[in-house]
């Protein structure tokens, strides 16, 4: 099949789309790629639907915001398919399908009484109507229904790029997004993955608080700054880190609070030094050790973060592209995964990595 995934992630920078060749289980060939940047507009309008969902929490009505994010959402995810297209030399028509993730707008993982929520807006269906193809979305709500975690989704993607890129396992991939989550391949393909905690979100938000900036370009501000242990502490007393995986996090699960007094370079110092500690203390909760970790998303390129989790984890830390993968690609590729898998009705979500009782298949089809 050749799929196009699509994912827009919560630093809500733009939407991302890679062309898949697969048959649900291997990954038989690589396609072209769109990287699409939210308009300064465009991304006010997710932002305040980010804004909304926080408050409303699945109490009473959506927010009206909502229907105009979607607007935007989906007006631009069909922009991305068409030039991913465009460049492969087909029509969306042609297309086997899309992989909708669409914007994560509030995730509450489960608790002791009862299962978790949460929420991606973005119509499958309108997008499968205007792409004249069909288009497997809400990938994580038949999971958080079955008592699963809902995240992360990526892992089973992740076996199958280190399958056929014939790495030695045990090995670990690490995404370090606006949350990072970590996978372990053991030797013989056995998956375990939670959330490991903020990677770049707070430090994202902190930069652009406080120097109006999307994020700390290269970790540079953070090599300037000063650790201070005693806000370090302050946020690492959370239940998530002493609590064994499957796990899940929200990127609004932590605050800014613990280093709202500290200086722009140490407050940045202090949060990388904080994913690079959340990291570490995730590899204390996993049964085989990693010869390596194998680390994508856009923290990869932050020289400072990825130095500090390397000597944090006392485990060789690589970039994606070190070993043939396209960094900036592996979430929009994992979702053109998953719909295949969803075409297929094959499980996108396991025991050991959204806590679900037996493999589980999911995600909706849309058709046009």
């Amino acid at each position: 099949m050749r799929i196009v995934g699509l994912m827009s992630g919560t630093s809500l920078d733009g939407v991302d789309g890679a062309l898949l060749e697969t048959n649900g289980n291997r990954i038989l060939g690589f396609g072209p790629t769109c990287d699409r940047p939210y308009a300064a507009h465009e991304r006010t309008i997710l932002e305040d639907a980010v804004e909304a969902a926080l408050i409303w929490r699945f109490q009473g009505e959506r927010p009206r915001i909502f229907a105009d994010a979607e607007a935007v959402l989906e007006a631009v995810h069909a922009e991305v398919v068409q030039e991913v297209c465009r460049a492969g030399g087909l029509l969306p028509s042609e297309l086997d399908g899309v992989g909708f993730h669409g914007q994560t707008v509030v995730h509450e993982a489960p608790i002791p009484e009862g299962p978790g929520r949460t929420c991606q807006i973005g119509s499958g269906q309108r997008l499968a109507e205007r792409l004249g193809c069909r288009v497997a979305y809400d990938f994580r709500s038949h999971d958080m229904r079955e008592g699963g975690q809902g995240a992360p989704l990526a892992p089973i993607y992740h076996r199958a790029l280190v399958e056929a890129a014939g790495l030695e396992r045990p090995i670990a991939v690490l995404n370090l997004g606006g949350v990072g989550n970590i996978t372990l391949i053991e030797a013989d393909g056995t998956l375990t993955a939670f959330d490991t905690g903020p990677a770049n979100g707070l430090i994202d938000a902190f930069v652009q608080a406080r120097q109006g900036l999307a994020h700390d370009a290269d970790g540079a501000l953070a090599a300037q700054g000063r650790l201070h242990e005693a806000a370090l502490a302050e946020l690492l007393d959370h239940p998530h880190f002493t609590t064994p995986g499957p796990k899940s996090l929200d990127r609004w699960d932590f605050s800014l609070e613990p280093v709202a007094n500290l200086s722009d370079e140490d407050g940045a110092a202090t949060l990388t030094a904080f994913t690079a500690k959340t990291v570490a203390l995730g590899l204390e909760h996993i049964t085989a050790r990693p010869s390596r970790i194998i680390a994508c998303g856009g923290g990869r390129k932050n020289k400072t973060m990825m130095a500090l989790i390397e000597a944090a984890c006392g485990i060789p830390v690589m970039s994606a592209e070190s070993v043939g993968w396209r960094g900036d690609m592996i979430e929009a590729e994992a979702f053109a995964f998953l719909a295949a898998r969803t075409f297929m009705a094959l499980p996108i979500s396991f025991p050991g990595t959204t806590g679900v009782m037996e493999p589980l298949t999911g995600g909706e089809v849309a058709f046009p």
